[in-house]
This record gives structure tokens, sequence and C-alpha cells, in this order.
């Protein structure tokens, strides 16, 4: 009931009409960047960030925010009209958006995709709502070392849990924690990695490096490839939006079972683009249709979309009670609460709570926004995609460049952001995760920090993380992560040997 109640307050905050202005203005920029392939949610919310500084924070995190939502919906556009995913989690989606297109039925793959996106978000924000103040109410119970190891538990998780090979995450990661190293040692004041460089005083800023890498990094990417847009045009009418309304009880259990697995995949670091996967594999598996699956099934829209849309929203529930992000997108958000004074974690619901609800309220309020949006302006950001990519790629990279130097108004910033550009296309072109280095560029400092001060208490005994059934678990739980694809290598080894064994071979 206390939720209610503090959602309705929500509700007051955002009240103020700028704040709608700027939910409508981050929705339509989410959806172009969702349209636009080499821009992303992470890269959107990193280019703009800079854009917010001279609002309030709730204005700000409400437009950062919308604009992921809007990302999230507009990724499903060039996924099914031009068969090229807008954002990672939305290949899942050309499987049979694309054919349905190729049918004449982009329309109802449209609709079904929006509304998929909706439901899912929907369900996450509920989610949000009654599980983050339990969840911040049981973090205030948190020292040092509990909090460490709650940093520890989400790198593990992307070692162990993660699709991409185990050495290649912790690589990326090493390379974040290095970075996040650089500049003055909060704790002793001393100066570290800088090699007499004052500009390296205050460190790599993480807004400049996620500009580099995301954006700059993958328009590098994108024009090696010589991408070129061809698609279908596509109209949703009314007509359309009914039919596939009135079909969807046929698919709740697929839209609900899509919605689990993208909460369940955001609150942990596994991310959108593995819950719509996931998503969709299961639809194929329990569907009576699923033999049809990539020849123009609607489910097989709504499936993946529904995922993705519940793990991008509930990724922010980890992010507001415990400070630990749950995409890259939201650990850009993190970084933007640091840069306006905002710590997130259990004490944020008791000191800003005008700002947490306020953001949660947008959250209702700006799905609604962004399902009116995307319903009513698709032959617009279809119309975008003709444009040449030569000569959209120079405005991004003007936008990228403006993004980085309003950080700390300086020059060094866009050839810092040019560095991290390049690194960014390495990491591509070799495969190596960028969401990894990301978190560890992020969450660097504060997990030193926690574990410095975890020491401290402990007078250097590493048994401070065992001092309690809290803390203990939760580092145990880490280790397990850690080492999780070494035993189910392990195991799978010894299933195999199983039946040599048993003929005597």
């Amino acid at each position: 009931m206390d939720a209610l109640f503090s959602l309705i307050h929500g509700f007051g905050v955002l009240a103020d009409p700028m704040n709608i202005v700027y939910m409508f203005v981050g929705i339509f920029l989410g959806v172009l960047i969702g349209v636009l392939p080499g821009l992303g949610g992470a890269n959107g919310v990193a280019i703009l960030l800079p854009l917010t500084f001279s609002m309030s924070p709730t204005s700000a995190i409400i437009m950062l925010s919308s604009i992921y939502w809007g990302a999230l919906f507009g990724g499903a556009i060039t996924s099914i009209l031009f068969n090229i995913p807008g954002e990672p989690w939305s290949v899942a989606t050309t499987f049979d958006g694309y054919p349905l297109a190729q049918q004449g039925r982009a329309g109802e793959a449209l609709a079904a995709a929006f509304t998929g996106s909706f439901l899912g978000a929907f369900f996450s924000t509920l989610l949000l709502t009654f599980l983050a103040p339990l969840v911040a109410k049981f973090a205030l119970q948190f020292g040092p070392p509990e909090f460490f190891a709650v940093y520890l538990l989400t790198f593990c998780a992307f070692v162990g849990m993660g699709k991409e090979p185990a050495y290649k995450v912790i690589a990326a990661m090493m390379l974040g924690f290095a970075l996040a190293a650089v500049g003055l040692d909060t704790v002793t004041g001393q100066l570290r990695m800088t090699f007499g460089s004052t500009e390296l005083l205050r460190g790599f800023d993480f807004l400049v490096a996620v500009i580099g890498l995301f954006g700059v990094g993958e328009i590098l990417l994108t024009m090696e490839e010589g991408l070129a847009f061809k698609g279908r045009s596509a109209r949703i009418d009314l007509r359309v939006v009914l039919k596939v309304w009135k079909d969807m009880p046929k698919y709740a259990w697929t839209a609900l079972r899509g919605a689990i697995v993208g909460a369940w995949m955001g609150i942990t670091p596994g991310g959108a683009t593995p819950a719509s996967f996931m998503s969709y594999g299961l639809a194929k598996r329990f569907s009576k249709n699923g033999h049809k699956f990539g020849t123009g099934e609607v489910e097989g829209v709504i499936a993946p979309e529904t995922a993705a849309h519940s793990a991008g929203t509930a990724a922010l529930l980890p992010m507001l009670t415990l400070g630990i992000p749950g995409s890259p997108t939201a650990a850009v958000l993190l970084g933007g609460l640091l840069i306006w004074g905002l710590q997130p974690g259990p004490l944020l619901f008791v000191e800003q709570k005008d700002f947490v609800w306020g953001l949660i309220a947008s959250i209702y309020l700006g799905n609604i926004a962004g399902l009116i949006v995307v319903l009513s302006t698709v032959p617009l950001f279809a119309a975008i995609l003709r444009i040449p990519f030569s000569i959209i790629a120079p405005i991004i990279l003007v936008i990228c460049a403006v993004g980085a130097y309003t950080v700390h108004n300086a020059l060094l910033d866009i050839a810092v952001m040019l560095v991290f550009g390049v690194l960014g296309y390495l990491f591509k072109k070799l495969q190596y995760p960028l969401a990894p280095l990301v978190l560890a560029l992020v969450l660097g400092d504060m997990a030193e920090s926690s574990f410095r001060q975890a020491m401290l208490v402990s007078q250097g005994s590493l048994s401070v993380f065992w001092s309690n059934p809290l803390v203990g678990s939760i580092v145990t739980l880490a280790l397990l992560m850690l080492v999780w694809p070494l035993l189910s290598a392990a195991m799978a080894s010894l299933k195999r040997g199983t039946p040599r064994v048993a003929s005597g071979e």
C-alpha cells in the first residue's frame, strides 16, 4: 500500500508540464536512435547526457530514460521492415518479422512488436514499483563488505552467465578496472597511472569513454561494412492495430513467459539481447506452430520484443536499489546520477523520494507515450532510413564530438573519444564484449572503495567476507558463478564419459 501512495506522489511530481514535454522529446529521440543502426540505447543516452546538465535531476532522468524506452521500441522498425536489427536485442525479431513484411503484413508485425514491448515493460514496471522499496529496505543493512560482495556478484555473473567466452569477458573487465584506476586515489590522495600528465588527473571520464566505445566504434564498423538500407514501406492503421489486439489473448502465455524471462535477465546482468533469444527459443519450443517459426509467425515477433522490453525496464531495479546496473544503458544512467550528485542505493529511496518515484511514474507514462508515438510515426521513421548512410554517419560523429566536448569543455576529450572509438571498433572486430568494460569503468572505483573500507575494518583479514550469513552467501554465490563455466564443462565431460565406462571401453 505504501508503494501505491508513493507512486501517486510520483505522478504528482511528473505533473510538471515541462517533464511531460521532456518525456515526449525523449521518446521521439529514442525511437530515432533505435531506428538508426550505429546508435542504440546506451549510445543515445551517453551522447545526449551532457545536454541535460542544465536540467533538474528529475527532469533529466525522465528524458534520458524516455530515450531508452523509445530506443527499445524503435529497434523493431528496422528489424521488420529492412531486416537490419536497429538494436542487438532486435536480432531475434528479424527471424519472423521480416518474413511477415515480405508477405505484406508489415503493419501487423509492427503492431504486434510494439504491443508485446509495451506489455513486457508494464510487467517489469509493476515489479519495480512493488519490489524496489523492499530491496532498498533490505539493503539498508549493508556495510562495505556487503556492498563489495554485491559488486563481486555482478562482475562474476557477467563472467559465468554471459554468452561470450569467459576469457574475453575477464580481459574486457580487467581493462575497465585499469582505466577506472587512472587519476587521483580518493582514499590515499596518491596519483595513479597519470605518467606526469595533468590532463589525466581526473582520470578517464566514463561518459567520454562510452560515447567513443559505442557511438564512434559502431559507426566505424558500419562504414566498413558499407551498410545500405533496402526495405519495405509500412503503414499502420487502426483496423490492423485492433485486429492484433483482438488476437493478443491467444498469445497471452507467450507474452507472460517473455516478460518473466526478460525481468529475470534484466535484474541479473544478462541483459535484453540474451533475454530476447531465450524467449524466442522457448516460444518456438512450446508453440503449436513452432515448426513454422522463421517463416512469418506473429508469435515469433511478440516473444523476443516482450522479453527485451521487460529486461530493459527490470535493469533499473538493481541500479536504483543497490547501485548495480543490469545493462549497459543502466550503467550510463548510473553515471548520470553520480554526475548530478545522486548516489544510487537504498538511501536514494529515503533522501530523494521525489526523484525515485517521479522516475518510476515516468516509466508508466513513458511506455504509453512510446506506444502512441511508434504506432503513429512508422512511415516517418521508415522514410528516414532511406537517407544514404554516407550522410547519416558524419552527422552522428559530429553529435558524438559535441557530446564529448561538453562534458568538461575540453578539446582533449574529443581526442580521448576517438581513441576509445578505435578501441570499440577493435573490440567489435575481435568479438570482445563492451558491456563488461563499461561496467568495470563505472563500478571499478566504488568496488575498490568498498573493498578497501572492508579491509580497514577487518585489519586486512579476508574473513570479513564470511563474517555473517548475508555477506558469506553473496560471496559464495559470486565465486560459484565465476567458476560455473568450468563446472558445466566438467559435468558435460562426465556425462559424455559415462556410456564408455559402462560399456567397459
